[in-house]
């Protein structure tokens, strides 16, 4: 049984080691990670997957950005332990984290990443939201926690000041 809680500033390493196994070299380079330089995950979003004997599983972070001056979460990396995978815990990872954010008030969550895997999650494609480059315009993806969080939000994503 794993179990998922906020991570803490203890994990800060741990989690990054995760994303180093999980993540090609050279990760940090995208322009997502430009996004978030100097910046702290959001608490209580971010997440890990311990097992009883706190072996981490798995992880999901949070970054605040500003889409066309509008607040709005970018999400990722999420990752999972290659001896988890196949088990859910990803799909856990992002539906606890949805939630947890919707709860908390934020209306919008973006990302760059796989439209089948996160169309499940009610992602899709936004249209005229425009990340740092290179970035694939396909892979630009978003869902509203509130009804109509995306609807005329358009413009670049910026470092949330």
């Amino acid at each position: 049984m794993l179990e998922l809680r906020p991570e803490e500033k203890d994990d800060w390493w741990e989690v990054e080691a995760l994303y180093d196994l999980c993540f090609a070299p050279g990760r940090e380079a995208l322009s997502s990670y430009r996004l978030r330089d100097g910046i702290d995950p959001v608490k209580g979003l971010s997440l890990v997957a311990r097992d009883t004997d706190q072996i981490l599983g798995g992880a999901i972070r949070f970054w605040p950005v500003r889409v066309g001056g509008e607040k709005a979460l970018l999400l990722g990396p999420v990752a999972v332990h290659p001896t988890r995978q196949g088990e859910g815990l990803g799909g856990s990872l992002i539906r606890e984290s949805l939630y947890r954010a919707e709860t908390s008030g934020w209306e919008r969550v973006m990302l760059v990443g796989d439209a089948p895997y996160y169309g499940r999650f009610g992602f899709t494609r936004l249209e005229g939201v425009e990340m740092p480059p290179p970035t694939n315009p396909d892979r630009v993806l978003g869902v509203d926690l509130m009804p109509g969080a995306w609807a005329g939000i358009s413009g670049k994503v910026t470092r949330y000041a």
